[in-house]
């Protein structure tokens, strides 16, 4: 039998407040298959997102079990986390997160140079080519459009050759125009390095094109589409 990409056990995630204990989480259990394309829906409010960062380890659940391609990372420290998903896990957010003072071509050699790669700025330059950003390399943040942001942040979190890619609302800073291009660039390199996807989105048509659909309500996943 295949090793499941990620396997998440009885997500259950607590948080304080002022007026008590929330609860985010309410015992979530997935499996995804390594290749999988998969997109967890849901309104505002309804624990995507942070299901999504305990599944990318972002965020420690209160209790159950993450595994990512049979590892079981619930209890790894933070250094080892940022370790173990060096290489392993790509991860692309809705704010783009890019390094101000860095190019674009330094943004995406980040990573690979972390893990040692000699050639991490030829590679950078190859993946910013990929997402069509080859005359941008010298630019900073600041000199890029939203879209133009958003494909380096793609690019960085392709660079490395993740096994799996988490994307929480990729398109949602971007018009619709530029945010159907970065879904294109998304599937197609998707498809073409048979990564996994495990994608948080509002948007239905976004959804659809991934092989399978997951809805979630009140920190359950309420149905699969």
């Amino acid at each position: 039998m295949n090793t499941p990409a990620l396997s998440l056990q009885d997500i259950r995630l607590t948080l304080k407040s002022l007026a008590g204990p929330v609860e985010i989480l309410s015992g979530v259990s997935l499996e995804v298959a390594a290749g999988e394309s998969v997109a967890l829906t849901g309104a505002s409010g309804s624990g995507k997102s942070s299901l999504l960062m305990v599944a990318a380890g972002l965020e420690k659940p209160t209790a159950g079990r993450v595994a990512i391609a049979g590892t079981d990372i619930t209890r790894m420290g933070e250094d080892a986390l940022a370790r173990f998903r060096l290489g392993r896990v790509g991860i692309v957010f809705q704010s783009f997160h890019l390094i101000p003072t860095m190019t674009a071509l330094e943004n995406v050699a980040v990573p690979l140079e972390l893990m040692g790669m000699a050639d991490a700025f030829d590679r950078a330059e190859r993946e910013l080519r990929a997402v069509g950003l080859i005359l941008r390399t010298d630019h900073y943040p600041g000199q890029l459009s939203g879209g133009e942001q958003q494909r380096v942040a793609l690019a960085r979190a392709l660079a490395p050759g993740p096994q799996i890619l988490f994307a929480d609302e990729p398109t949602g800073n971007l018009d619709s125009a530029t945010g159907a291009g970065i879904a294109d660039l998304l599937f197609g390199l998707n498809a073409e390095r048979g990564a996994t996807l495990f994608l948080v989105t509002h948007e239905e048509k976004l959804a659809a094109r991934c092989g399978r659909m997951l809805r979630m309500a009140d920190g359950k996943i309420a149905a699969n589409a």
